[in-house]
């Protein structure tokens, strides 16, 4: 079985080496960094699967690092943020981050969000395979590459982006709330969700949209929830 490899990016050395310890007694490998800028020269360096990332460092922040990662590589983020970063959380999740955890927290709880994201990264959670491409439109999603297609050009999606995207279009026409869009995707009870997925649509929205202001594909039903127009 494969081994997947953490990037821990944290300023603070004790919590960089306490998640190391939980990380390894779950059978991951571990690189860690102290700041934005390191964790990129690791990621030119090294294979990583998932990366958990502090959001307040000294010179490259996990705000900056985030959007540096996003330009060339697609796999996971689970920020870290202290509970006064509210704002900063929500600016995370919209440069594309895929989840985050408020600081202080439970390793357990940090653990049990690294088995999700990767679980969801290699295609063996909620969903199943349907073994072929899913169209909607000038939309094609293609389950095998994980890609999204719009009108030919691929749309640089995260994986939570994704993993939206494909249930409202193997669903089409089909009005998800947000609690279900929640629990659907990130495979947990939904708890104040709202902002959480609002930013996520309207990140696919920017790249899946003609006009983000104006969809034809990505809809709100006022009231109700989100839904793909057939």
């Amino acid at each position: 079985m494969e081994r997947f490899k953490v990037l821990v990016v944290d300023d603070d050395k004790e919590i960089r080496d306490g998640i190391e310890i939980y990380l390894k007694n779950e059978g991951y490998d571990v690189l860690k960094a102290g700041d934005g800028s390191e964790a990129l020269r690791l990621l030119e360096d090294n294979e990583v699967h998932l990366i958990i990332l502090d959001i307040m460092m000294p010179e490259m922040d996990g705000i900056q690092a985030t959007f540096r990662i996003r330009d060339s590589r697609n796999i996971p983020i689970i920020m870290l943020s202290a509970k006064s970063e509210e704002t900063d959380k929500i600016h995370g999740l919209s440069v594309g981050a895929d989840d985050y955890v408020t600081k202080p927290f439970h390793p357990m709880e940090l653990m049990a969000r690294v088995k999700s994201q990767l679980r969801r990264y290699v295609r063996l959670g909620t969903y199943t395979d349907t073994g072929g491409e899913t169209r909607v439109g000038g939309l094609t999603l293609n389950p095998e590459s994980k890609e999204l297609l719009v009108d030919g050009e691929p749309a640089k999606l995260t994986p939570i982006e994704y993993r939206i995207t494909e249930l409202l279009m193997q669903n089409a026409g089909r009005v998800f709330s947000i609690n279900d869009i929640y629990e659907r995707v990130w495979n947990e009870q939904a708890y104040n969700a709202d902002n959480i997925v609002a930013v996520h649509i309207r990140k696919i929205r920017e790249k899946i949209e003609a006009d983000p202001k104006n969809p034809r594909y990505l809809k709100v039903v006022w009231g109700i929830g989100y839904k793909i127009e057939k």
